[in-house]
Parts: C-alpha cells; structure tokens; sequence
C-alpha cells in the first residue's frame, strides 16, 4: 500500500513539470493578403486575420515581405489594424521606408503639415475632383513611395482613386509617346494674381531670394513683375523605373494642361491671356500639345482608373513610379493625410 501511495504522489509531482504547449502563428499566417476588388490587380489588400495585431510590429518584423509585395503589385491597402492617429502613420511610414520624409516644396495643391512631414493629403476645395496624377514629377527628385491615411471618411465621396501607369503607358499610342520623350513637356506657371496657388505656398517662404536659389537649383526658369512670378521648367514625360527597367507615364503634362480642368473652372479662367494661365503645358519645344493627343492620354487615364472606398485606419502604400492617385468630390467630413519617402533622382542610379 505505501508504494501505491508512493507512486500516486510521484505521479501527481510530475503534473506540476508539465508545460502548456504554446501554439504560434507565422508572421504570415497573421494577416490575409489578397486583392481588394474582383477583377482587380490593384489594390492589394493586407488585413489581419486575428485581433489585437500591431500593425507598427508587425511591419517592422516583415519589412521584407512588404516591400517584396509593393515591387510585385505597386499599390498595398492596409485595413482593420486600428490605425487612429497621425502619429501612429508617421511611424508606419519611418517603419517601412528608408531615410527621412520628403517635405512638401514646390506644390501643386493647398495642404498643411499635422505632424512632422506629415500633410493633410489636400485642402482643395470639396465639391471638385483632382486629376490622377504621381507625385512630384516635375521635381528633379521625387519620392518612391507615398502614403495615405484615412481618419475620417467623408459620408459621400473623397476616395483617391488610382491608376497603373505602366497600363497608361501601353495605352498611348506609340507615336504619341515617342513624341513626348522626344520633345518632353514643359511647364508654366504664374503666382500671385489673385488666382492658383501663391509663390509663397507653393514654396513655403516669404523671401523671393530663397524663391530663386530653389529654381536656380531645381533648373526653373524664373521672372518677376513686381509680386508676380512666373516659372517655366521642361522635363521628361517617361521615366524608367529603378528597380525594374520598365518605362512608366510619369508626368504633369495632362494634369496641369488648362483643358484638363472642370468646364467651371476653365470658363472662369478665359478672361486671361494664355500665358498668364496658373497653369499650363506645352511640349518641350515650346508648340501647343494638340486637342487629340489631350483627349487621348486623359482617355488613357481614365481607362486605368480604380475606385474604392476609404474605411477609418486605411493605409494606402503606393510605389509612386507605378501608380498615380486623384480624389473624388466628396460631402461631409474627410481627413485623409499623405507622407511621401525615398526621394530618388535618375542621377541616382
């Protein structure tokens, strides 16, 4: 009896060495990855599929898995992490690129910083649409990536539609493209008449002096009348992707063209001479961009537009090369913030 009982006791002492198993998942398993709309390559949907995942962590742990994925799609939505502060964006985006943010100089629309390099994603009028466009193309060093975040999402409206240039690209006829890469396009723009953007937002400063060490840096051609500036500058409509090779539509041309805008707005600007338009493009040799060629590469556009809509905490990573971004009308309140990284040159290579 006492060695049954010997052996009872031993038995249960053994049960207090047991260790619960601890079941883990793999950094993939966590999320579900997968195209957000049918029929769509863009965008690619990256959402958890248990609760409580810190999206911060978890990016810093798969860097590489997410940059893999952005070379591979171009356009990553983020969805369902709890994203609530700009804060917590500003640290995704240091998480997931390399070096500094770019700061928002030479700009082509209203917008202001909430944290650091950090903007509201536009503060353009809301009853208007903004063209798909990539950011910063007539800059001499533009960033690779740029990202969105929505905290709050409008009640009608305000998605940022996107657009894979590397389709508009092909959609263009040959003939066409060729002769913007010969010619290139050049831009011209007037400040401080009562209409546009002024010198002073467009380049964050109160002193024409700075004004004119950016354009003579940036290769601008730059003139005063009195207030006024006006700056002509030509650059590349096709840029050759840096990790890939391939040629991408990667301009301003069409954006800033006077006819690419809303029938209102084009009307109210017909008092003016056309060059003393805010903005305005031509080919690089100076000759008009004929009506036909406008007509088509806005077709182009429009042909590769997607549409979703923003759920409060998206993300949107973009690679900037390869996928342009617009906004929709929209009614009601939006917040929606942008941050832009990576800044590369084609001298870089």
């Amino acid at each position: 009896m006492n060695e049954i009982n010997r052996q009872k006791k031993q038995s249960l002492g053994n049960l207090g060495t047991i260790r619960r198993k601890t079941i883990t998942m793999s950094q993939a398993e966590l999320v579900e990855i997968k195209p957000l709309l049918p029929g769509k390559n863009i965008p690619v949907l990256i959402q958890p599929v248990v609760e409580g995942i810190n999206l911060l962590e978890w990016a810093k742990n798969n860097r590489e898995l997410i940059d893999q994925l952005l070379l591979q799609h171009r356009a990553l939505l983020f969805r369902n992490f709890g994203i609530s502060q700009a804060e917590q964006f500003n640290q995704f985006v240091h998480a997931t690129s390399n070096g500094e943010l770019l700061e928002y100089r030479d700009r082509s629309s209203p917008r202001h910083e909430l944290s650091n390099k950090i903007y509201t994603s536009t503060d353009y009028p809301a009853q208007h649409s903004i063209f798909l466009h990539n950011e910063g193309t007539y800059w001499l060093r533009w960033p690779l990536k740029i990202y969105f975040c929505c905290l709050i999402n409008s009640q009608h409206g305000g998605e940022t539609p996107i657009a894979d240039c590397r389709n508009i690209f092909a959609r263009i006829d040959p003939k066409i493209r060729e002769c913007f890469i010969e010619k290139k396009i050049l831009y011209v723009r007037n400040y401080n008449d009562g209409l546009g953007l002024t010198w002073q937002t467009v380049f964050q400063t109160e002193d024409k002096a700075k004004v004119e060490e950016y354009c003579r840096n940036n290769q601008i051609e730059y003139e005063w009348n009195g207030d006024r500036l006006r700056t002509r500058f030509c650059r590349p409509a096709v840029a050759q992707h840096p990790q890939t090779g391939e040629l991408v539509w990667f301009n301003h041309g069409t954006f800033f063209h006077v006819s690419t805008l809303e029938t209102a707005m084009r009307e109210a600007l017909s008092f003016l001479k056309e060059e003393d338009l805010p903005n305005n493009t031509y080919y690089g040799d100076c000759s008009p961009i004929e009506a036909s060629v406008l007509d088509e590469l806005r077709h182009a556009y429009y042909q590769e537009k997607i549409i979703f809509s923003w759920q409060k905490g998206d993300i949107l990573m973009l690679d900037n090369m390869s996928v342009a971004h617009a906004r929709e009308p929209f009614i009601g309140d939006r917040k929606v913030l942008v941050g832009m990284a990576e800044p590369f040159s084609p001298k870089d290579i």
